[in-house]
Order: C-alpha cells, then sequence, then structure tokens
C-alpha cells in the first residue's frame, strides 16, 4: 500500500499495518491482502463482488478487520459482504471505507453488509467513513447494513462518519428475535455543501427483544441533513431511538421519527433535539483563555464523544 491507503486504513480502522487475526483488506476494487484463522473463513463469492465471513459457533475474543481503500480517482462499485455468525461466539468486527479524491471523477462506494447471527451470540461491529483529498470529483459514500437476530443474540454497532464525504444515504434495517438485543450509536459531522440521510428501521418482533438507536450530529456551513427512523414493536419489547443535533451557519437538520405499536405491550419511545451551541457554553470556554473557534471545536468533540 502507498502512503495515501496507510493514511485511510490508519483513519478508518486504527490500522498503521497489516493486522493479526482474520482480514480482508480491499483496494481501489482488488483484494489487497486477506488471512483467515481455525474459527474465522472468509470467502470471495463467485456471482458478484464481495465476500462471505463465516465464524464459528463459540468463538471468543477474535476479531476480523474488512476495510475497503478508494485512492484513485472515478472508481465507483458496489459490495456486497455477508456474516454469518455461529450460536454463543462472541467477536469484533471493525469495517469501514476511506475514499481519497485528487481528481475529477466522481468516487463512490455502496456496499451492503448482511448480518446473520445465531442465538445467544454477541457481535461488537464498528464502522467508520473517512474522505480526503483536494480533488474536483466528489467523494461518495452508500452503506447499507441488513441486521438478522435469533433469539438472545447482540449487535452493537458503532458507525462513525466525521469528515469528507460528500454524499451519503445511510440505511440500516433489522429485525429481532426473542430476547435478542440491537444497540446502534451514530456519529455524523457535515460540512461545506455535503448531503447526509440516515434511515433506520427495526422491526422487534419476538418477545423479551430491544432495540436502542442513537444518533449525535454536528451540521456546518450549507450542509444538509436528514434523519428518519421506523420502530415497529410487534411483541412484549422495548425500542427506543434519540436524534441529537447541533446545526451552524446555514445548515439544515430534518429529523423525521415513527414509531409502530402491533401489541398492547410495546413500549417504544422516540427522542429528538436539534439547536445551536449555547452562548453559556462558548462564554465559559472562552474565559479559559480559548478562542471562539477553539470553544466550539471543543463543544463538537465532547458532543461526538
Amino acid at each position: 500500500m502507498d502512503l495515501i491507503q496507510k493514511n485511510l486504513l490508519e483513519q478508518i480502522a486504527d490500522l498503521h499495518e497489516v493486522p493479526e487475526g482474520a482480514y480482508n483488506i480491499r483496494a481501489n476494487g482488488e483484494s489487497a491482502g486477506s488471512n483467515t484463522t481455525a474459527n474465522i473463513d472468509i470467502v470471495k463469492k463467485e456471482d458478484k463482488d464481495g465476500i462471505d465471513i463465516i465464524i464459528k459457533a463459540g468463538t471468543k475474543n477474535e476479531s476480523v478487520h474488512i476495510p475497503v481503500l478508494l485512492s484513485q480517482s472515478g472508481i465507483q462499485e458496489m459490495v456486497y459482504n455477508d456474516f454469518y455468525i455461529g450460536e454463543n461466539a462472541d467477536v469484533t468486527i471493525v469495517a469501514g471505507c476511506g475514499i481519497h479524491n485528487g481528481g475529477a471523477n466522481d468516487s463512490k462506494h455502496d456496499g451492503i453488509h448482511t448480518f446473520y447471527i445465531g442465538k445467544n451470540a454477541k457481535v461488537k461491529y464498528v464502522e467508520r467513513h473517512y474522505g480526503s483529498g483536494d480533488g474536483n470529483g466528489e467523494r461518495i459514500m452508500n452503506p447499507e447494513t441488513v441486521i438478522h437476530l435469533e433469539e438472545g443474540a447482540v449487535l452493537e454497532m458503532e458507525t462513525t462518519q466525521i469528515k469528507g464525504i460528500d454524499s451519503t444515504n445511510r440505511i440500516t434495517r433489522g429485525d429481532l428475535a426473542a430476547g435478542a438485543t440491537l444497540e446502534v450509536r451514530e456519529k455524523l459531522m457535515t460540512h461545506g455543501k455535503q448531503y447526509a440521510r440516515t434511515d433506520f428501521s427495526v422491526d422487534l418482533n419476538g418477545d423479551g427483544c430491544s432495540a436502542n438507536i442513537i444518533s449525535r450530529s454536528v451540521a456546518k456551513d450549507e450542509s444538509r441533513q436528514e434523519f428518519f427512523s421506523n420502530i415497529n414493536g410487534n411483541s412484549v419489547c422495548s425500542g427506543h431511538s434519540e436524534c441529537d443535533a447541533i446545526i451552524m451557519d446555514k445548515a439544515v437538520v430534518a429529523a423525521s421519527p415513527q414509531l409502530t405499536a402491533a401489541n398492547i405491550d410495546a413500549s417504544l419511545i422516540h427522542e429528538a433535539a436539534i439547536g445551536k451551541i449555547a452562548g453559556e457554553q462558548l462564554i465559559k470556554l472562552m474565559t479559559l483563555g480559548l478562542t471562539e473557534a477553539e470553544a466550539e471545536e471543543q463543544i463538537i468533540n465532547g458532543f461526538l464523544k
């Protein structure tokens, strides 16, 4: 990998070198390295672009890294990755995509990640998106995550997009069986004339299942954000979604929550708050010696932490 690709890898996966354990690194539409373990297999799809990640039942304390890097202007791709996690496994999956565009043509990565998580398995899924480059071509990224949780399964998802993506449509779909748990935490920041759309939809089908979806975002300059959430309570279940946004300059933020209860014992809650940085917060930090810009940055970093 060249220096640009190494920087992208560090930004989206905190990796300074090839990771230990199972991994598949994709760079400019081609494999840049892959490794499997005794418990984790990675198989290239034959019918379309992508891979299958197969994790054996009972696998504990192992991780999988599957970053995607685009450093050539004009590359546009669609990738399908499927994850099969066996019963009682407990693993961490680190994904994400970095796009460096220094040219005039648009660069685009669309990816669909589908999770089949077995009974009582637990997965921590970390996904980061990052863009760089001073070319006129846009950096476009459309991640879609589809989640199927069997009885007692748990998925903790952390998804972050802080810099450099001009346009994104972030889709998450999920269905939960009895006793399953879904935790989603999104962090998002847009600037310039960027556009970001977040769309969550979760079906709570099994008794005792729960979903907790939290989105925190900052919109600067003339950027625009849209947040949609839809929680369907079809059982004795609990669902919660929360959208908190800081709006700055001439940005626009829209939040559209929807809750549907199809069971008398479904407990569903949505919270949404959109507002500017409080003046007293700025003043307090500026009295400590920070400039207004430094105070704003401090507040934003704390909000998105």
